[in-house]
This record gives structure tokens, sequence and C-alpha cells, in this order.
């Protein structure tokens, strides 16, 4: 019998009725919506669920069955896990592997913590930068801070997609003509 417990401790995508996402919820959560009927599989991950009576395929995405409203926020939070997601886990003024989080303007000097002016950097460049503005050091960024848009950033936040959610979340590569 295979091992599933890394595919149990990944997630499960959540559509709505419509099949709009919702969220990433747990595989053992999405099995207990599909064997209540709350919901529908309708893609299927790797490896069988086994019960004492039955046995499922392992859910990769399900389907409500009833409509959910759900109020959206209009951002996404601000996180040091996002800001590391959002800039590639590389610093942004090197490109080399980014262990923390610097402000641009630097917040001494009245800089927000704000997506706009927060990126990923190294220890040495942001050791090295301290409370200087990246263009009184001659540096520039590789490319600028913005805040995450579009619904994989609200259904996913910092987690990485499985393939398989693609169809649902528009992240398939634009087609060559």
């Amino acid at each position: 019998m295979p091992d599933i417990r890394p595919t149990v401790g990944s997630g499960a995508l959540v559509l709505n009725a419509t099949y709009e996402p919702l969220c990433v919820v747990s595989v053992r959560r999405a099995a207990i919506l599909v064997l209540s009927a709350k919901a529908v599989c309708v893609a299927d991950g790797d490896g069988i669920l086994h019960s004492a009576r039955s046995a499922l395929p392992v859910p990769s995405v399900v389907r409500l069955t009833r409509f959910v409203r759900v109020p959206y926020r209009t951002h996404v939070g601000l996180s040091r896990r996002a800001i590391f997601a959002r800039d590639g886990w590389r610093c942004a003024y090197c490109r080399g592997p980014a262990e923390t989080i610097d402000h641009v303007f630097p917040r001494s000097r009245g800089g927000r913590h704000a997506w706009e002016n927060v990126v990923a950097a190294c220890a040495r460049c942001n050791h090295t930068k301290g409370d200087k503005t990246p263009a009184e050091l001659g540096w520039r960024l590789h490319s600028l801070p913005t805040a995450p848009k579009g619904i994989a950033w609200r259904v996913l936040g910092h987690r990485a997609p499985d393939p398989r959610w693609a169809d649902w979340l528009d992240l398939r590569e634009p087609e060559a003509a």
C-alpha cells in the first residue's frame, strides 16, 4: 500500500457551486465535505483514502453543492512569508538568497510598512543599506515592489499552487499564436 501521508498533508482547492475558487483546505477536510455530500470531487489527487467501509480517491479539487456567499478582501495581507513569496525568496538588490525584510524608504525617515515599500533582502545588503535609501547608495531595485493581485493570491496567499489547480486559478501560460 502506498504511503499517502504527504498527500493527506497537502491541500485541496475548494470551488463554490459556480466553480469560483474559494480557498484551500486540508485533504482530510475535503474528504469529509465529499463524504457528507456537501461537496463533489472535481479532480482526484494521487492515492486512495481507505476507511472501514469504503475507499475514496484523494480529492485535489472539490466543488460545493450549494452556493456560498463570500465577501472577499480587496487586498492581500502583508506578511513576512508573503513578501518572500512575492519576491521569489531573492534579494531585491543583489538577487542573492533573501533572509530578511527591508523597507526601501526607511521607517526611521517616515517610510510606511506597506507592500510598495517592503522588499526581501539578504542580510548583507540590508545591513549595508541601513537607514539609507537605495538612491543614496547608488543601488537600484531589480523590480518595483507592488501589492500582489489576482484570484490566485487571494485564494492561495503564499502557498505554492498544485499544478492540477491551474484551470481554476488562471495559472496557465498563454499559448503562442
